[in-house]
């Protein structure tokens, strides 16, 4: 990646942690359109694992999905030609920034952070700074590349607000230091339902693995979770109101055949749910065959993907110095010449 900033393509940030396989939803939502970004902008994806000790996880079990999660992602696409994907402890900058950014930052402003809220009442005994500071961490993550744009779902938007209302805080009271970021919105993408409560969103705390497709799922279970998918008392292959379950393997069916939902069911017209559903989870299993299998070469090679990440953590970390060094003689820290 260019450390220049052509006018003609924008750099996109986003980050993902380290939470474990990603699901069917994950991927289908999100994930699987980072690798087209590739083609329109300048992107710097990045494990947040730093962001994923804000509640308690085992140091073997973090380092473990760290590396997973890295694999996953070069899996679905990420090309290291054209983008950077590093993991975020390994590029100090971020939490040399996040500091420096905790002192534009009003506390009021964390404690409006509906998210802290939330983590707070289901981890009541960890309360911990960093849960409620995170969100000036992420905001690092964005400024020190100047990002212009930013991925976010409706869970995030508050969180990008606030690195917005930083920037424009420190451009203020030191000059134009930082790009104020924008929200990218990708076009309208499928949402995947649990296939057990089709009127939730699949999710990987849910406690029903019947429930969640995992995008590392073999052939065998994923048809068996689609069979056991619930639908409904009918039998007609057809989107509309109050058939939640088929709705949402119609929605999936569409998203990883590129059929139009109404070819979908044009194609299962007058056949019933059983043959639909193995369908379903042949079309899912057969769509995910290359991901699984590239990730399966990737995590064997532990030597490879340490080389991938040091060398774009080695780039992340020159491209961010510069923001940094920059932010640093606007406050008037007296320069190092360490680095």
């Amino acid at each position: 990646m260019s450390e220049q900033k052509p006018a003609e393509k924008k750099l996109i940030f986003s980050g993902i942690q380290p939470t474990g396989t990603f699901t069917l939803g994950n991927y289908i939502g999100a994930i699987r359109n980072w690798a087209p970004l590739q083609k329109e902008y300048r992107c710097v994806y990045c494990v947040v694992d730093e962001h994923a000790i804000t509640v308690r996880i085992d140091p073997a079990k973090l380092r473990q999905k760290t590396l997973e999660a890295y694999a996953q992602l070069l899996a679905c696409g990420i090309d290291l030609e054209k983008s950077l994907l590093f993991i975020q402890s390994h590029v100090p900058t971020h939490a040399q920034l996040s500091w420096v950014l905790n002192c534009s930052t009003q506390f009021g402003e964390l404690s409006r952070m509906t998210q802290f809220k939330d983590k707070s009442q289901k981890h009541p005994d960890d309360v911990n700074a960093g849960l409620f500071d995170y969100p000036v961490l992420m905001a690092a993550d964005i400024l020190v590349y100047n990002a212009d744009l930013v991925p976010v779902g409706e869970d995030q938007r508050q969180h990008l607000e606030l690195a917005r209302v930083i920037a424009r805080r420190f451009n203020g009271r030191y000059g134009d230091t930082f790009t104020v970021p924008e929200a990218y919105i990708a076009p309208v993408g499928a949402k995947v339902m649990s296939l057990q409560e089709p009127t939730k969103k699949m999710s990987k705390s849910d406690e029903n693995p019947n429930a969640v497709i995992l995008i590392l799922d073999d052939k065998d279970t994923i048809i068996r979770k689609c069979k056991r998918a619930v639908t409904d008392s009918e039998s007609e292959v057809v989107f509309r109101e109050g058939k939640d379950g088929i709705n949402n393997l119609l929605t999936i069916y569409s998203a990883v055949t590129g059929k139009t939902i109404p070819e979908a069911e044009k194609e299962f017209d007058g056949q019933g749910y059983g043959t639909f559903k193995l369908a379903v989870g042949e079309a899912v299993a057969d769509h995910l065959a290359p991901v699984r299998e590239a990730y399966t070469r990737l995590i064997s090679d532990k030597g490879y993907l340490k080389e991938c990440y040091t060398r774009c953590g080695a780039e992340a970390l020159r491209y961010s110095m510069r923001v940094l060094n920059k932010v640093y003689r606007k406050v008037g820290f007296v320069q190092s010449e360490l680095h």
